[in-house]
């Protein structure tokens, strides 16, 4: 075992799936941040147990050729970005290692390379944010939190956001600070400001701010709402009431102080309505991508029926549309359904269903009801597939399960149980919708060996 607030010598080998870097001292795992893989470094132990350790670079003995002068200043505080610390080539590549080494060591698999989608800019990519508030010496203040903690950093400029976003946060602020709106305290559970959450077309350049509040109203919300106004492409302010404790920033009910309280957007040509909680992917650009890929793997035809399960707002479900017989969409969330079946009219879509309920359960609904889909496309939450999930593509058995994923761990671990019920693995490729950040997306396809 280590000892705690010692330095020791090591050379860098490997990431953890949040992108620290990993060393072996003495047969123990250590966990370095800001580190790059081939580095040679003097490490200070800050927490030592049996089998591993954290660790904190206190001399760069030999620098990666990967290694860069960061480009937001408190990037080693705030808890949103992991590498700009090294170049973009080092990026992708780390990304799509633990993609393969996920699916080779979890799934069973024996892949010696895979693509990845690299993206064409780190900047100013990311179309939602949702900032923290905090105050100190009687100053508000929004910014992201530190890793691993609450505490909010500010940050003036953050590059992986469009300027127009990071003008919303300073114009709620003013207001805050001008007209002495109080922020929450988790700790008292009380106070009134929780988050500013603010979503931005890509495309259209349309606004959405979302407050959420421990309570119902705010204070002039004429004052804020002119002063929003000013930022080009405002268009909808929304209160999401959050009363509860707990780390959930959006509540059940939304209030809208002004416009529709929802934007549009358009993505693999079609429009979609957008509400505070819709889910649409980050990184419009990567995403056409990634859809376009999955599409294009799910080689579909007019005579299929596809089942999208986890469709939010109908996003790939309704790029489907066009090359398949029929197609349908389930979501659990009421108001994300309501924005699919909304964009399905909007976009004069005849051959697609949405229903609204737990993916799994509806997936053996539909499949007892006699619903056979040729394609069944999948893009679940963190925590992959249940097992009703994995139960009723089985059953139902569908030529092609074309599954999109924002963990590689998780995808693995489904990919082996799909291959346990005669399903094969037949491509795998990563994606970084997530420039500068640690979480990587990835899609497999698997067909039916039955």
């Amino acid at each position: 075992m280590l000892t705690k607030n010692e330095i020791y010598e090591a050379l860098v080998t490997d990431y953890t799936a949040e992108g620290q870097g990993v060393a072996h001292i003495e047969g123990c795992a250590v966990f370095i941040p800001n580190a790059i893989a081939g580095e040679r470094v003097r490490v200070r132990i800050e927490k030592a147990q049996k089998t591993w350790a954290a660790g904190k670079i206190v001399e760069l003995l030999e620098k990666s050729p990967h290694r860069v002068n960061r480009a937001c200043p408190v990037a080693k505080l705030c808890g949103g970005c992991d590498f700009w610390h090294m170049d973009y080539d080092e990026e992708t590549r780390l990304k799509a290692d633990r993609v393969r080494t996920c699916l080779n060591r979890i799934g069973g698999e024996a892949l010696e390379g895979l693509p990845i989608l690299a993206a064409p800019s780190c900047q100013g990519y990311r179309n939602k944010a949702q900032y923290p508030v905090s105050s100190k010496k009687g100053r508000a203040y929004a910014g992201f939190f530190r890793a691993g903690t609450h505490q909010v950093v500010e940050n003036p400029r953050c590059l992986i956001l469009p300027e127009q976003t990071d003008a919303v946060k300073d114009a709620v602020m003013d207001y805050v600070n001008r007209y002495r709106v109080s922020v929450y305290d988790e700790t008292a559970h009380a106070g009134l400001l929780r988050h500013i959450y603010v979503r931005r077309g890509a495309v259209s350049g349309e606004i959405l701010v979302c407050l959420a509040v421990n309570g119902r109203k705010i204070p002039r919300p004429e004052a804020l709402t002119q002063a929003l106004e000013k930022i080009p492409g405002f268009t909808t302010l929304v209160l999401s009431v959050n009363t509860k404790k707990g780390n959930a920033v959006l509540g059940e009910e939304f209030i809208t102080l002004y416009g529709p309280g929802c934007i549009r957007d358009t993505l693999c040509g079609l429009e979609f309505r957008l509400s505070p909680r819709s889910f649409y992917q980050v990184n419009h650009h990567q995403a056409q991508r990634l859809y376009q890929a999955a599409i294009a793997q799910a080689e579909i035809t007019k005579a299929d029926t596809v089942l999208d399960l986890y469709c939010g707002v109908g996003t790939i479900t309704l790029a489907m549309a066009g090359a398949a017989g029929k197609v349908i969409g389930v979501e659990v969330i009421p108001q994300a359904v309501e924005d699919a079946r909304d964009n399905a009219v909007r976009n004069g879509i005849q051959n697609a269903e949405f229903f609204c309920g737990d993916a799994g359960a509806a997936a053996l609904e539909l499949e007892k009801s006699g619903v056979r889909p040729d394609v069944a496309v999948v893009d679940p939450p963190r925590k992959g597939l249940n097992a009703d999930t994995i139960e009723a593509l089985a059953r139902m058995s569908p030529r092609r399960i074309v599954y999109v994923s924002c963990d590689p761990a998780t995808l693995a671990r489904d990919v082996a149980l799909l291959k346990a019920r005669g399903y094969k693995l037949k491509n795998a490729l990563a994606a970084d919708l997530f420039p500068r950040c640690a979480h990587v997306e990835s899609i497999v396809t698997l067909v039916t060996e039955k």
